[in-house]
């Protein structure tokens, strides 16, 4: 039984940018609400003869698997693509016609044959079928056209300080309920460091970057599995080997952080987005050879050392995006014991600590740069899988996967709607959210300072007298270096 979807769009974009974004067929994932999930399973550059692999949304939260072929590339003008599944197969094609310089029609017929299909049971799917057809037309629209600034919802707020509604999206829940999961900006010729790209959201959101065009630095603290890493975004994106560049450094080891950032300033003179998403949660109180407690000196001492280091690169529209924790909505700032000195040790609690302290000095980071945070929600990583093994059994069936918890990361890079958005909020899911919900999270003008003065003193020994800022006098650090560097008098 053969059955025709026909639909034609016109969308207030450039030809080239609906081509790009189309050409690769796993961005239907982004804007068909009928397809759960697409991948691309040749390695390299789209070309006749690509395959991709997709799971398709069915009744009751069950999924197929369809396999499609590129069967025709031409230039801003065709894609035609075969699929294959259990009893059916479809034929897509996508015309592409320039209305205006900046206006494009897409035409998408999808040609779907079923096998062994009824007339009757046809008559019952047609109406279905073609209602999936709209609204992938409709989807895709929305995908290639540029959104105005969002502000931050009513909803959200009320959700946020409610906290069990928020928490409830914090899963895969959240991220299937966008209403945009598109990224369809190109971004040729930006440059891109992102820290911690060899696993997880890391390097979900460098492939995806790169798919976009970018060139970027990926900085980690092995290097051979930073080699792995950038073959693997090479297979996704289909990239050349010279649009990466690897920089391995400890980020547990401060001096080394300076010293690698300085070497990437001087390599890379202009940056457009700084992506500071490595981090590590520690089960147990590890000091660095420096004197830190380790998930300070990595979740935040860190970050903020590489953005000041970088600082000459970036420029007043480069965009600095630190990636924080959900968890940090459970801890206020520790202004008394940074170094989680107190016994018992609680890794969990020192992470979101972490990460509460990054969040509240983004707003200060002395940079010409606009400063996004974001978090990811619960994305099941191999991090997570390492650190907290039992939520991670616990939550599976309900958590993100990398794809999903970098989804926000990858748009705050990419969104030219945010152009001129220079406040710093805390993002997730492509929404300002509230920061500081529950007692005692909220920070004080006195905690900010406080923590402005700890992070400063701790970090003056690394910085470079051009790089200080705003930073205290050398006699002044080594008078009150020790007696801050374990939390705040």
């Amino acid at each position: 039984m053969l059955h025709t979807l026909d639909e034609r769009i016109t969308v207030k974009r450039k030809l080239a940018d609906c081509f790009a974004y189309l050409r690769d067929f796993s961005t239907i994932e982004q804007w068909d609400p009928s397809v759960f999930s697409a991948h691309k399973l040749t390695a390299g550059p789209i070309a006749i003869g690509c395959q991709y692999q997709l799971e398709l949304k069915m009744p009751g939260g069950q999924q197929i698997a369809m396999r499609y072929t590129q069967l025709a590339i031409k230039e801003q003008k065709l894609l035609v693509l075969e699929g294959r599944g259990a009893n059916f197969t479809a034929l897509d094609t996508l015309h592409f016609k320039a209305i205006t310089a900046d206006t494009t029609e897409i035409h998408y017929r999808a040609e779907l044959n079923f096998q062994g299909l009824s007339s009757p049971a046809y008559s019952l799917l047609k109406p279905i079928l073609n209602r999936i057809g709209k609204n992938a037309a409709r989807g895709l629209k929305q995908a290639l056209e540029i959104p105005d600034t969002p502000k931050q919802r009513l909803k959200d707020r009320i959700s946020d300080h409610l906290l069990l509604p928020a928490a409830l999206n914090f899963g895969r829940r959240g991220y299937l309920r966008q209403a945009r999961k598109s990224h369809a900006n190109r971004l040729d010729g930006k440059v891109i460091a992102i820290t911690g790209p060899t696993a997880g959201l890391g390097l979900s959101a460098a492939s995806e970057l790169s798919r976009l065009g970018a060139t970027l630095i990926l900085i980690g603290r092995d290097n051979s599995r930073l080699i792995q890493s950038a073959k693997q975004i090479m297979d996704f994106s289909g990239c050349r080997k010279n649009q990466l560049s690897r920089y391995e450094t400890d980020f547990s080891d401060l001096n080394d952080t300076a010293n690698i950032g300085r070497q990437i300033s001087a390599e890379h003179p202009c940056i457009d987005v700084l992506i500071n998403n490595a981090g590590a949660l520690f089960n147990e109180r590890e000091v660095s050879n420096e004197g830190f407690e380790r998930s300070i000196a990595v979740n935040f001492l860190a970050p903020i050392l590489l953005t000041k280091v970088l600082s000459p690169s970036l420029h007043k529209d480069s965009r600095v995006i630190n990636v924080v924790s959900g968890g940090l909505y459970t801890q206020g700032l520790a202004l008394d014991d940074m170094q989680f000195c107190k016994p018992p040790y609680n890794g969990s609690k020192a992470y979101a600590r972490a990460k509460r302290a990054l969040l509240t000095m983004s707003e200060h980071t002395e940079t010409a740069a606009i400063v996004h945070n974001m978090h990811p929600g619960w994305a099941a990583t191999p991090g997570l899988a390492k650190s907290l093994p039992a939520f991670n059994k616990a939550l599976s069936p309900l958590l993100r996967d990398s794809r999903m918890g970098a989804d926000t990361m990858v748009w705050l890079a990419s969104a030219p709607e945010l152009a001129n958005y220079r406040q710093t909020k805390l993002w997730f899911d492509r929404h300002v959210h509230t920061d500081a919900v529950l007692p005692g999270t909220r920070s004080t003008k006195s905690d900010i300072e406080k923590l402005r003065q700890w992070s400063n003193d701790a970090l003056f020994k690394y910085l470079k007298p051009k790089e200080h800022g705003q930073f205290p006098t050398q006699e002044s650090a080594d008078f009150q270096f020790l007696s801050r560097v374990k939390g705040v008098n």
